[in-house]
């Protein structure tokens, strides 16, 4: 499974794959132990336990004396083949639009609310960029593949 996490540094992909009892996160290892804790091996011979708080969809992780604050960005719009659009991953309903036309935005930043197969999705924006377009209003339903917004990249 690939995921792709918010940090302060910036977007973090992450790539999970189980064997047997053992998550592989790229070159990392995770377990559970016997009695439950979270046991994590680094690359580079570093091994610990690890404590793990989920709030809300932000996870805290805790391990050798950092703190790390990660967020799952939601899989959401594909780009569209002009570059310029965001589709609709699936037939869904719009919830809400959290964007105007013409406001900056960044990547990873919510940009609407869709309600497909009784979920919310994200539909996130994949680039930094200025909203240049809005095709569908809270209430509104989607079809796969419409496209619900148009951006333009910033050039920085």
């Amino acid at each position: 499974m690939h995921h792709q996490f918010r940090t302060a540094e910036g977007p973090v992909e992450v790539t999970l794959a189980k064997q047997g009892e053992v998550w592989h996160l790229g070159e990392h290892q995770a377990s559970v132990g016997r009695d439950g804790r979270l046991m994590i091996q680094l690359a580079n011979g570093t091994s610990g336990h690890a404590t793990v708080a989920k709030v809300g969809d932000v996870w805290w992780v805790h391990f050798e004396g950092h703190t790390f604050c990660l967020e799952r960005i939601e899989p959401g719009a594909s780009q569209s083949e002009d570059g310029g659009g965001l589709t609709a991953p699936m037939p869904g309903k719009v919830l809400d639009v959290l964007v105007e036309v013409g406001q900056l935005v960044e990547a990873g930043q919510t940009l609407m609310v869709l309600e497909a197969m009784k979920m919310e999705h994200r539909i996130l924006a994949s680039t930094s960029g200025q909203v240049t377009g809005i095709h569908f209003s809270a209430g509104e339903q989607v079809q796969q593949g419409s496209v619900l917004l148009e951006m333009a990249e910033s050039e920085d």
